[in-house]
C-alpha cells in the first residue's frame, strides 16, 4: 500500500472546490492532536472578501481528497449550502484540542466516526 505523504505548509493555501468544480474555499491550516500523532481536521476559510467576513469549518480529512488531474486542488464532496450549515468558528477563537463536543459534532455533520475512535 502506497501512503501518500504532504507537509503541512504544501496544503496551507490550497484551493478547494465541490464536486461541481465550485470553489468553495482554501485550506488555512491543519490541526494536529499531538497525543496521538493524528490530524484532528482541515480548517477550511470559506466566504468573504480580503479576510472580512470569512467563516473558517473544521472539516475532517477523511472527508478531502486531492483532485487526481490537479494535485493544487482538494476536493470536498459537498454542496455550498451544506457547508453553509456546518459548525464553524470566528478566526479569532479557534476550538481548543479539549473540545471534543466539537469535534464530534463536525465528523458528524459530515458523516464520519471522530478519528480518535479509530485507535
Amino acid at each position: 500500500m502506497n501512503t501518500q505523504l504532504i507537509s503541512a505548509t504544501t496544503i496551507e493555501g490550497t484551493e478547494v472546490v465541490n464536486a461541481k468544480g465550485e470553489n468553495i474555499g482554501e485550506i488555512k491550516d491543519l490541526m494536529i492532536d499531538w497525543e496521538n500523532g493524528t490530524v484532528a481536521y482541515a480548517v477550511l476559510s470559506f466566504g468573504g472578501f480580503l479576510g472580512f467576513g470569512e467563516k473558517l469549518f473544521a472539516i475532517p480529512t477523511e472527508a478531502l481528497e486531492f483532485d487526481p488531474s490537479d494535485q493544487d486542488t482538494i476536493i470536498l464532496d459537498i454542496e455550498k449550502e451544506h457547508l453553509e450549515n456546518a459548525p464553524g468558528f470566528d478566526k479569532d477563537e479557534w476550538p481548543t484540542s479539549a473540545d471534543r463536543t466539537f469535534i464530534n459534532s463536525i465528523y458528524k455533520h459530515y458523516g464520519y466516526e471522530p478519528y480518535w475512535t479509530k485507535y
